[in-house]
């Protein structure tokens, strides 16, 4: 019952304000077409994305994560015209699927996708000596959490906001016992969050189609 009414709000503030258009729905549908699981974000988490971005007036933006692209067309439309997005999916099968559902919106101009091991390319992208980025998404897999935010530290700037997706696994979090290597990252990583020196943080949980989650929000408060 709690659930049915959570889907029911939820695509209430999505019918107000993150209604999705054909290129999103096609985004959505292509991963069901390729056997792709459903592990997009939602319209509404979308469109927070968006205005994080506003926010922090975002040109140059990092993604942890690509899968079929979804949440990269979100962000990628709210980039000024000089605007980069770096998008990293180590899947090779979903970084060829974004890279069509990117090339459909319309948006290849704005994207950077690399394919491979964030570990692998977060590295290259630091050697690169390229400028710090506004915003950083991760929401890739979840045992090198801490790993993915370390660097991410590095490549950001006073003030940049970090954002970290499926951090309190439907409560699972509460669980101190657990085997769940998904769950156990999290909490690493939650933990960490909570001590670092380098940024203000919280997490908010999130209800509604996705059903018990949460985000973690960073805003960098010095360089590492």
């Amino acid at each position: 019952m709690e659930q049915e009414l959570f889907s029911k709000v939820d695509n209430y503030i999505r019918n107000l304000f993150a209604k999705e258009d054909k290129v999103l729905t096609d985004t959505i549908k292509s991963l069901d077409s390729e056997n792709i699981p459903q592990h997009s974000i939602s319209s509404n988490q979308g469109k927070f994305l968006q205005v994080m971005m506003m926010a922090c007036n975002a040109k140059k933006v990092l993604e942890i994560g690509a899968l079929g692209g979804y949440s990269t067309i979100w962000m990628a439309r709210s980039l000024p015209d000089n605007g980069k997005i770096i998008t990293i999916e180590a899947d090779k099968h979903h970084g060829d699927l974004a890279n069509k559902n990117i090339e459909n919106a319309g948006l290849k101009s704005k994207v950077e996708l690399r394919i491979g091991k964030a570990l692998d390319i977060l590295p290259q992208i630091i050697s690169e000596n390229k400028e710090p980025f506004d915003l950083i998404f991760i929401d890739a897999d979840k045992p090198p959490y801490t790993e993915y935010f370390t660097y991410a530290l590095k490549l950001s700037r006073p003030g940049t906001i970090i954002i970290c997706d499926n951090v309190i696994r439907s409560g699972k979090i509460l669980e101190n016992d657990t085997q769940d290597e998904k769950v156990q990252g999290v909490q690493r990583f939650n933990k960490m969050l909570s001590e670092n020196q380098y940024v203000t943080a919280t997490i908010i949980p999130t209800v509604g189609i996705k059903e018990y989650d949460g985000m973690a929000i960073a805003v960098v408060n010095r360089n590492l």
